[in-house]
């Protein structure tokens, strides 16, 4: 869905204004289902990644959870900063027809910077809660998640602060402070939510057709009457019904593990990180082709999506000093292991 979202920017009238290559021949109504997805995509990646620190900070201290962050968060933002996120700005370059020049900047990476600072900032509090799990704090949160209005309660926060923030437009988070703020929260409720534990996840899967439900409608609302663009609270509200809809199904469907959801789970970091080098560089030989608009974003959107998966299965995830750069561990295999001593070997002094 991200790949098509940001293929699907290519092919509007002001693509160029936010920095990617645009064409001549638009496709302007392919952007109506990708207002669907803008005001919850980026929430959902921070809810998410304050999820994983929960289950981070199980078998980890503090200064061991730094350093596993530090891994698998800085250092591929800083390799990112330095060298991918640069690629595609020069295919930029080259498509116009510019200086080519080397840039180093976070791009499309922005949020893993805001992620490690989340963590430097909100770790204290993380174990606090931890070492007191079983708290009159986290009881009483347990009991207010068993019930429908206990998500729906956290959403209130995030109505605050588009109301504070007043974001302009609500969908903006790259390198804002909305995009700050909103992450902040979305990262401490996610870690929240699995140190709840069951009584969020059962009140999501129970509502999660209220919520899908809610989320339409208000969508539909912005869709009619607001010409997509509502007033920042009620996008702050659909935003987090999206999300929690989107939780109760994926722990309906998704809460199975198998060989293909690791799989790709494992490939979605590496795929994010290298997408947009490939998406320019498929934008830069599609577009001159003499084909219909429609082809072209089907081609693009095929190339991106081939050519990024090829990349993860034959070169990231296969190349060790190349795994840590691009978020993975380093495979167990390449551990170094004690030599098999012979039989004899044992009985000798």
């Amino acid at each position: 869905m991200l790949l098509v979202y940001h293929i699907a920017i290519i092919f509007q009238p002001w693509a160029m204004l936010v920095g990617f290559i645009g064409t001549e021949e638009p496709l302007e109504a392919i952007w109506k289902p990708m207002t669907l997805l803008n005001v919850w995509r980026i929430p959902l990646l921070f809810y998410v990644s304050g999820m994983g620190v929960c289950f981070a900070i199980r078998k980890r201290n503090w200064l061991q959870l730094l350093r596993e962050r530090s891994q698998r968060i800085l250092l591929p933002f800083v390799f990112g900063f330095l060298a991918i996120a640069p690629l595609h700005f020069l295919v930029f370059q080259e498509y116009y027809g510019l200086p080519l020049g080397y840039y180093p900047h976070a791009g499309h990476l922005w949020f893993l910077g805001n992620i490690f600072c989340y963590v430097l900032l909100l770790s204290p509090l993380f174990f606090y809660l931890k070492k007191h799990e079983e708290g009159r704090f986290v009881q009483k949160l347990r009991y207010l998640m068993r019930k429908a209005v206990g998500p729906l309660s956290v959403i209130s926060f995030f109505v605050i602060e588009a109301l504070l923030v007043r974001p302009r437009p609500f969908e903006l988070y790259a390198e804002t402070w909305h995009g700050f703020f909103i992450g902040l929260l979305a990262f401490f409720f996610g870690f929240l939510f699995v140190l709840i534990g069951k009584p969020f996840w059962q009140t999501v899967l129970k509502w999660r057709w209220l919520y899908i439900g809610l989320a339409a409608s208000l969508y539909t609302l912005r869709f009619l009457e607001f010409n997509l663009s509502a007033p920042g609270y009620l996008m702050a509200i659909e935003s987090n019904l999206w999300i929690f809809g989107i939780f109760g199904f994926g722990y309906k469907y998704l809460n199975r593990p198998g060989a293909t959801l690791r799989y790709l789970s494992q490939a979605a970091y590496p795929v994010y990180i290298i997408h947009m080098a490939v998406l320019y560089t498929a934008a830069m030989l599609i577009l001159p082709l003499e084909l219909s608009p429609f082809l072209k974003f089907l081609g693009i959107t095929v190339f991106t999506g081939v050519i990024c998966m090829l990349l993860y299965e034959f070169v990231i995830r296969r190349i060790g000093f190349l795994r840590p750069l691009f978020g993975l561990k380093v495979k167990a295999g390449t551990e170094t292991r004690k030599p098999v001593l012979p039989k004899s070997a044992g009985t000798m002094e």
